[in-house]
């Protein structure tokens, strides 16, 4: 029996335990591998793509599957396979369109199953993105059906806070919120995925794989919020937006200073 039998410890990669400049903090490493150890489960659960945190995968002590595409899958890397999926159902063709004719400022990442990111309006972003992830993209003129590759994880639309939060009212007059879940994970991004694809409810699902019976959560940014909410414990490192430091969870140290570390140490003490 270990320390951490039951419970998984579920965490945002970018800026909570990724820093692009410094990686991840060996504090945080050693606090992960000591979960583990004794009896804990982890995953990342990340707004990246299979695609775009693969790579950065072998980075990461990790004993359970990983949250993917802010929700649209839970995915095993070792065996790799999805386990659970809930991409975008083609019809969202046509909502994508009806947005790109309306807002002509925006550009827009689609991220397929399989085959290359796609990008219509490709914007300096984009370019600093596919550096970021080490993925070139494809740039497309329209998103309909003879260029995009289907299925879609998701979407992201790139542009500044206010335009993106009239692309935020345009769906929901139209009802759309319906349908998708439309979230920032970042004041020039809003990311759709399917409804019921978010991180909240992929990791409640994750946990009743996994067989666990608690679930502990961190992140730092709004996408991150439903999993917050969804957790029985939920920390956010210092480094968070205010509406993540403001949200009722527990405030650790920043994440180049290992806020993982201190989420299993305020865990253990719990104990």
């Amino acid at each position: 029996m270990g320390k951490f039998d039951g419970i998984l410890l579920a965490s945002d990669f970018d800026d909570t335990l990724y820093d692009a400049a410094l990686q991840i903090p060996e504090r945080s490493l050693e606090a992960i591998r000591y979960f583990i150890r004794e009896g804990g489960y982890f995953c990342v659960s990340t707004g990246r793509a299979h695609r775009t945190f693969a790579p950065f995968a072998p980075l990461v002590p990790m004993n359970a599957p990983a949250v993917l595409s802010n929700g649209a899958a839970i995915y095993d890397l070792t065996r790799g396979e999805y386990l659970v999926r809930r991409f975008l159902p083609e019809s969202v063709l046509d909502h994508l369109a009806a947005v790109m004719a309306a807002f002509p400022g925006v550009s827009l990442e689609l991220y397929p199953e399989a085959g290359p990111v796609q990008v219509m309006r490709p914007s300096d972003w984009n370019d600093k993105h596919a550096q970021l992830t080490g993925l070139p993209f494809q740039e497309i003129t329209s998103p309909d059906r003879s260029q995009v590759v289907l299925p879609l994880a998701k979407a992201l639309f790139i542009a500044q806070r206010g335009e993106l939060e009239g692309l935020y009212d345009f769906a929901a007059v139209r009802g759309w919120l319906e349908d998708y879940e439309m979230i920032f994970s970042s004041d020039h991004l809003l990311e759709m995925t399917a409804k019921g694809a978010n991180k909240g409810d992929m990791a409640l699902r994750l946990r009743d794989l996994c067989g666990c019976g608690e679930l502990i959560c961190i992140g730092d940014h709004a996408n991150d919020l439903p999993m917050l909410r969804a957790a029985d414990r939920a920390f956010a490192p210092a480094n968070a937006i205010g509406e993540v430091l403001d949200s009722g969870a527990q405030v650790v140290c920043h994440c180049l200073d290992g806020a993982l570390a201190e989420v299993v140490e305020a865990v253990e003490a719990a104990l």
